[in-house]
């Protein structure tokens, strides 16, 4: 597998806020991506989740299955009770051809709550980490085992949001742990997302790529705005809307093999899913080339 394009449903329909884009038809989603020049797209809440269904759902128009996220209860489980949680998703993964699961620990996030910013997010006590890195190394290669690589993701409003957080992961796990590196969570987190492509590119199994509207995010932590409050005011956006350097961003990548997903939640009223999912998409075959990678 090369370097290849897809979006995520979120785009159009919201699987946080059911209400943003709930009107929008599964079949509009999956055919304006393809008329972009999509090639997959990860899984959303409207999607058929038995792998003939799916396979038919997509292939009407063309695309593939990027990925689907996991939400992780490490913290309360082992790692073998992990693994049996998530392996009904791996199997749905491995039929549809994937080999990477999006795995984000959400047993004590705040992401989806309202009522608490995101600076106060849960810490993990130091004492506390290495047991966590112990049972996500387990996870990871009890997975990888079966076919697929857990790629973590870092999200906001969990306890791997920073850029302390996210060098700690790194450091402190084997190799079988993958990152899903994020350009739009890692700025909002006050991470460098270039600085963490030079440093980790090797170890990055799947890319989401979302910008970050400067003037909105410095508002956002002023004002210490909750993790959706910040995806209604526009936060985020689709790939050369914000301020990240995607030509920058991509240069450590020339020897990646994977996705990159287009995964710019934002309130589809405001900002019309086809029209900006199409900028994205252009930005990031530019930004590309731009940087040595052909696509």
């Amino acid at each position: 597998m090369t370097i290849r394009i897809g979006a995520h449903a979120i785009c159009w329909s919201n699987d946080d806020m059911p209400e943003l884009g709930g009107d929008i038809p599964l079949d509009t989603c999956l055919s304006e991506a393809s008329q972009i020049g999509i090639e997959g797209m990860e899984m959303g809440n409207k999607f058929p989740k038995e792998a003939n269904a799916l396979k038919q759902t997509l292939g009407k128009y063309n695309l593939d299955l990027t990925s689907w996220w996991f939400s992780g209860a490490l913290l309360l489980r082992s790692a073998k009770e992990e693994f049996a949680a998530i392996r009904p998703q791996l199997d749905l993964l491995k039929a549809m051809g994937c080999d990477v699961v999006v795995y984000a620990e959400t047993a004590n996030t705040i992401q989806g709550r309202r009522d608490i910013g995101v600076a106060h997010r849960p810490i993990m006590e130091k004492s506390q980490w290495q047991i966590y890195f112990d049972k996500l190394n387990e996870l990871a290669k009890l997975t990888l085992d079966y076919g697929i690589k857990l790629s973590f993701h870092h999200h906001m409003g969990t306890i791997v949001q920073s850029e302390e957080d996210i060098d700690r992961l790194m450091h402190s796990t084997d190799k079988e742990v993958y990152l899903l590196l994020d350009t739009g969570h890692a700025t909002w987190g006050g991470a460098d997302p270039i600085r963490l492509a030079k440093n980790y590119a090797e170890r990055v199994a799947h890319i989401h790529t979302k910008d970050v509207r400067e003037d909105v995010l410095k508002k956002a932590n002023a004002e210490n705005w909750p993790f959706l409050d910040g995806v209604l005011q526009g936060v985020f956006t689709v790939p050369g809307d914000g301020s990240v350097d995607y030509v920058e961003f991509f240069k450590p990548f020339q020897n990646y093999s994977g996705w990159i997903v287009i995964e710019a939640e934002q309130d589809p009223v405001k900002a019309n899913p086809f029209e900006y999912v199409t900028k994205g998409y252009k930005h990031l075959i530019t930004s590309l080339n731009q940087a040595g990678i052909k696509k």
